[in-house]
């Protein structure tokens, strides 16, 4: 066989590489397969010297070309049939390794399974650490939570009050410093109340909203400017003590040391928003500020779940949350949020923003004194009147107001009785009142009323020499603006504000036992009077420079026959 490969190579000048073994080709089956040759043999008998035969040539020039096949004196070496059982052993074995990989991680993935599975079924939660005293550290900040809350100023409020049909939810913004409410009340359990409410000091307002959602959402940072009405919370009503609870969460002292006996005591650690928190169980302070409430809720004992309030507190003496019962509304959750705290702005019938009270500067006096002598010259005004004059006695009014002839009109309607109107007329003679049905007194709805019929009607008019109540005070002090001012030093600039897009300045002064606010822009007109009522809320005539008809005073009604005249 060499022999003859030999003889090959010499004729053909190729070389021939063997095939490789069956375990090679297994090894580098996805390289580079082994191509099956085929070797022809050729004789190497002696012959006689002479050309090469026709067959002989043929045979050469197949292999030069590299032919499949080449025959020559019909002998031909086959390699195909090793070929091609060394190339189908290769790939079942490969399959066989696959399986067995396969089959390894299969098992594997099942171990891992049932080991996690077991320990699930063997796993126990660590036993919660047990409550314990206070230390001294954690009575410290306890006792002196109320005067941080007082030092943050403000901060933002979700409560929960009650559960279930009678729960009552609350979102807005408590400022301990003035002290002022600011929430939008909401819930199933609401009521008369749902809507947007201010409480500063003893005097809260709502702006009912009974088409509002039931779930409640931060009020406006700028409140609305009308439908503001004083509000009485019923004695026992769930709002009350929850707007105490609010309010009594800040003091300008620490609250005493709280008992070392186990009253109060460290419940356990929990996690917030804001960061890690402990959670300490101890009553509620039982001093509290003045509130529209207060008398509701004194002398009511306030208990938690478990017996007692609990308080989030971090490390630096900040609430964050606050667990508690009160009694006749059941459980109470309250969140503080300690980064939402803009500042809030109470509105018109609470005053309006505090500013910053000084005396006037040489300008704000001049126009101050020149007041009476610009109004008279202006002649008159149309009016709007809102005025807050009792918990159940919240008054709208429209009319004219002619300061050349010290002369007001005007159509009033009380909120609590939308059928009916009360004419006011004011003249140098005093004041007289007449109650009219709605229809007669200028229509209109009671939030805004139309102005009252001209001219002025006859009626059974109740005159009065001197103001009666704050609404004649009210009216009265609109006029009189055209009359002698105030004793030079007696008013002080509270803040500067707008009105009907005009900046103002709005002066505040007291005349006899009355506290007014006069609104003056730049250019010396009145833009507001505003009067400090009696249940502790502001009064306020808008006024609109215009022509206004000649007020007359009203007709008297003629004296009855065979009546003696006068």
């Amino acid at each position: 066989m060499r022999t003859r490969v030999v003889a090959l190579e010499a004729q053909t000048g190729r070389r021939e590489r063997p095939c490789r073994s069956a375990l090679q080709l297994v090894t580098l089956q996805l390289v580079t397969p082994c191509r099956s040759a085929r070797f022809t043999s050729v004789d190497t008998s002696p012959a006689p010297a002479r050309g090469p035969s026709p067959d002989a040539t043929r045979a050469g020039n197949a292999l030069s070309v590299g032919g499949p096949t080449s025959e020559t004196d019909g002998h031909t070496l086959e390699t195909d049939a090793t070929d091609t059982d060394s190339d189908s052993a290769g790939p079942s074995r490969a399959s066989r390794r696959r399986r067995t990989v396969l089959l390894l991680l299969a098992l594997t993935a099942v171990t891992s399974a049932t080991a996690l599975v077991a320990g699930l079924l063997s796993w126990a939660p660590d036993p919660p650490v047990p409550a314990r005293p206070l230390t001294v550290t954690e009575a410290e900040r306890l006792a002196a939570m109320r005067v941080t809350n007082l030092r943050d100023l403000r901060v933002g409020v979700h409560v929960t009050a009650g559960a279930g049909a009678a729960r009552t939810d609350l979102v807005g913004w408590v400022d301990w410093s003035r002290p002022l409410l600011y929430l939008d009340v909401g819930g199933p359990g609401a009521g008369a109340e749902r809507g947007l409410l201010q409480s500063a000091g003893p005097v809260l307002v709502t702006r009912p909203d009974p088409t509002a959602v039931p779930t409640p959402a931060a009020p406006p940072l700028v409140p609305p400017p009308d439908r503001w009405r004083l509000h009485r919370l019923t004695p026992g009503a769930a709002l009350a003590p929850v707007l105490d609870l609010l309010l009594g969460l800040a003091a300008d002292r620490p609250d005493p040391f709280p008992a070392m006996d186990g009253s109060a005591r460290w419940v356990a650690r929990d996690v917030v928003a804001a960061g890690p928190v402990d959670v300490l169980q101890a009553p509620l302070p039982t001093a509290t500020p003045p509130t529209p409430a207060s008398a509701a809720t004194a002398g009511t004992a306030a208990t938690g779940p478990d017996g007692s309030t609990r308080y989030w507190l971090d490390r630096d003496g900040r609430l964050h949350k606050l667990v508690t019962r009160l009694p006749g509304v059941g459980p109470v959750t309250v969140l503080l949020n300690r980064i939402d705290r803009p500042t809030l702005r109470p509105v018109d019938a609470l005053g309006g923003r505090p500013g910053l009270p000084r005396a006037l500067t040489d300008a704000e006096q001049r126009r101050l004194d020149r007041l009476p002598a610009r109004l008279r010259g202006q002649g008159g005004a149309t009016l709007t009147l809102t005025a807050p004059v009792g918990t159940d006695t919240n008054l709208r009014g429209a009319g004219w107001l002619s300061w050349a002839a010290r002369t007001a009109y005007v159509a009033v309607a009380d909120l609590g009785v939308p059928d009916r109107r009360t004419l006011l007329h004011r003249d140098a003679a005093g004041l007289s009142r007449t109650d009219v049905s709605a229809e007669a007194g200028g229509g209109g709805a009671a939030e805004t009323p139309g102005r009252p019929p001209f001219p002025v009607p006859a009626g059974s008019w109740r005159p009065t020499r001197s103001p009666r109540d704050d609404l004649d005070l009210l009216v009265d002090a609109a006029v009189a603006a055209a009359g002698p001012v105030a004793q030079r030093g007696a008013a002080v600039r509270v803040r500067e504000d707008l009105a009907a897009g005009r900046t103002v300045d709005v002066v505040e002064l007291r005349t006899g036992d009355a506290r007014l606010r006069y609104w003056i822009d730049r250019d010396g007109s009145l833009r507001r009077v505003e009067l400090h009522t009696g249940p502790g809320a502001w009064a306020q005539v808008d006024l609109s420079p215009a022509v206004v008809p000649r007020l007359g005073p009203p007709p008297r009604a003629a004296p009855p026959s065979g009546a003696p005249r006068r």
